[in-house]
């Protein structure tokens, strides 16, 4: 799918030429997960699969949304009457864009808008947020509001969590918007400060893969918030205003002060020792000790696998036949309860851990699963 058939698509649709054609693209979080929400830190870059709109204004308040990627016609919405939660359709996320940026004083009068994507839905691969963002930008652009890339993902990281109803964290709607070709994003999600590290792993004869186990999930589903509100009564019961203010060496003190509430305790380790992997990740791909990552995300997975309990039969044979077949690390990455793994691998051995992979499930009568390479690469950005 490219600008040219998104325009045309926009065209057959609404009429008239859009005024222009805008991407944004999907994730992959390297590590750190379920920090965002918790002031902690977090590390993604762009996938080349993105999400594409083709875009034009309007002035007479109406907000007309389609996808190629849904069954269906034109959906048409008044702007001054959008209003939170109500909208339980894929149209919440683009509509939820708008209603944000008119909340936020922006006028926006409407629209035409016609998207498309090649990012896996469901696959924790952010989806949604890069349909956040490129509706955003568009706007941004063609409304000359001039707002900077981490003030659009607060923007779309309001419009889902007020408007869609999920209580997500800030770090992919800032992948989407900030991410940068051939780099990972190392974020702190409390000040929103960022670092671009370079991770080329192709010239070092590496590749990272994607392992999309098929199994869908809902961010906005009870389990979820069910983790994010036993984080913030872990803070409360410690006294910070967020798990990040707990320092490494003082976790084992900290979790003595939990009692015995082993639920919450759980979820401050691992959010704990979560920020600390990221930092270790930094400082190893800063010092050219690449390969050395991949203990610390085999690591990662075993917390969230074990402390926050959000992984699944599928991600955890991924990890444990990846690892067996001599992958250097491996985890589950995105929201849990499905969606895809991360397999860090010399290139020479893929083809080797991608067949066992396959077969493994096979075996087990699980879903074939879809396996890709993860190329860093650009944000969100206009593109016709």
């Amino acid at each position: 799918m490219g600008a040219q058939q998104v325009r045309d698509g926009f065209a057959e649709l609404y009429g008239a030429e859009p005024e222009g054609v805008w991407a944004a693209p999907g994730r992959v979080n390297l590590i750190g997960e379920h920090t965002d929400y918790n002031d902690g830190f977090v590390m993604p870059f762009a996938l080349p699969h993105t999400a594409l709109a083709a875009v034009s204004r309007r002035t007479d308040g109406r907000l007309r949304l389609h996808s190629a990627d849904v069954e269906g016609g034109v959906v048409e919405l008044r702007a001054d009457e959008l209003a939170p939660e109500s909208d339980q359709d894929w149209t919440a996320y683009p509509a939820g864009v708008v209603w944000a940026l008119r909340q936020a004083g922006h006028a926006v009068t409407g629209a035409d808008i016609h998207l498309a994507a090649t990012v896996p839905a469901g696959a924790g691969l952010s989806s949604s947020a890069a349909l956040e963002v490129v509706v955003a930008l568009a706007l941004n652009d063609l409304y000359e509001l001039g707002l900077k890339g981490w003030q659009l993902a607060r923007l779309c990281q309001r419009a889902e969590n007020v408007y869609v109803g999920a209580p997500v964290g800030i770090m992919d709607q800032t992948a989407a918007a900030c991410c940068t070709e051939g780099h990972a994003l190392f974020l702190d999600t409390r000040d929103l400060s960022q670092r671009q590290i370079p991770f080329d792993l192709a010239a070092e004869g590496m590749r990272l893969l994607v392992v999309d186990t098929q199994v869908k999930h809902a961010h906005s589903t009870g389990e979820y918030g069910r983790r994010r509100a036993g984080c913030e009564k872990g803070a409360a019961l410690l006294g910070v205003d967020a798990l990040r203010d707990i320092p490494y060496g003082e976790l084992d003190a900290a979790l003595g002060r939990l009692g015995d509430d082993e639920e919450v305790r759980r979820l401050v380790r691992h959010v704990v020792t979560e920020d600390e992997r990221v930092e270790r990740v930094v400082g190893l791909l800063e010092s050219g000790e690449t390969r050395a990552i991949g203990p610390v995300l085999t690591e990662g997975h075993a917390s969230l696998r074990d402390d926050f309990r959000i992984s699944c039969p599928e991600l955890d044979l991924v990890v444990d036949t990846a690892l067996a077949s001599g992958a250097l690390g491996a985890r589950m990455t995105g929201g849990g309860f499905g969606g895809s793994a991360i397999v860090l691998a010399e290139a020479a051995d893929v083809d080797t851990i991608t067949k066992a992979v396959e077969e493994a499930f096979a075996a087990a009568g699980f879903t074939a699963p879809r396996v890709f390479e993860a190329v860093p690469s650009p944000g969100a950005r206009r593109i016709g």
